[in-house]
């Protein structure tokens, strides 16, 4: 799991962030999405400014056949590419969930910084034939101003949209209208970051 991603293509305004038009190969993707679709051990969270359907990966029993996606390996790997992309010193540490958002659900605009927390985050999304009358775009915003928005990204899937964690990272999903949208959320840890006890994040946008 390599994305393939040229950090010359990096912007740098309002934060720092990059598109991956193929996360995973599609195989992968398609038997991920499968097992999402029919498997998965969902759970229902509720906060402040969304409401999602999620679990973590790493507490998860994986089918045989998704086992090699998230080995160690693989994520050293993942890892050693964020860095490079970012120019970062990133920790061993990588927090894995799966979003889920239905008819109904959205994600206000949040920046996801906490101090001692995640520090960058690779989004891929994971869906069927998803359209834009489904709802469910992942929006970039320059403020807090809900019509002051930077860019609109459709949840097409096996696309990854990364990003580095700030003050100024405010995203956003917009309401789904029809359909199941998923997404594999993976937050990585600069190095010094990682050492403090915090529970596992799941307030990001997906």
């Amino acid at each position: 799991m390599i994305p393939d991603f040229d950090k010359s293509k990096l912007q740098r305004q309002p934060f720092t962030y990059g598109v991956v038009p193929s996360a995973l190969r599609n195989e992968d993707s398609l038997a991920l999405l499968e097992w999402l679709e029919a498997d998965a051990p969902w759970q229902l969270r509720v906060a402040s400014f969304y409401e999602q359907f999620e679990f973590s990966i790493l507490d998860a029993e994986l089918p045989g056949h998704l086992q090699s996606l998230f080995c160690s390996e693989s994520l050293a790997a993942l890892k050693n590419c964020i860095e490079n992309v970012f120019d970062a010193d990133l920790d061993d540490r990588i927090d894995i969930t799966v979003h889920k958002l239905v008819r109904g659900q959205r994600i206000r605009i949040h920046n996801d910084y906490i101090p001692g927390r995640e520090t960058h985050r690779l989004l891929i999304q994971l869906n069927r034939g998803w359209q834009d009358s489904n709802g469910g775009a992942l929006i970039f915003f320059n403020s807090q101003r809900a019509d002051d928005i930077h860019r609109i990204f459709r949840p097409l899937h096996n696309t990854g949209v990364l990003f580095e964690i700030s003050q100024n990272s405010l995203h956003a999903v917009s309401p789904i209208m029809d359909g199941e949208r998923y997404t594999l959320v993976l937050s990585f840890y600069k190095n010094g970051h990682a050492e403090c006890e915090n529970p596992p994040s799941t307030s990001s946008a997906a």
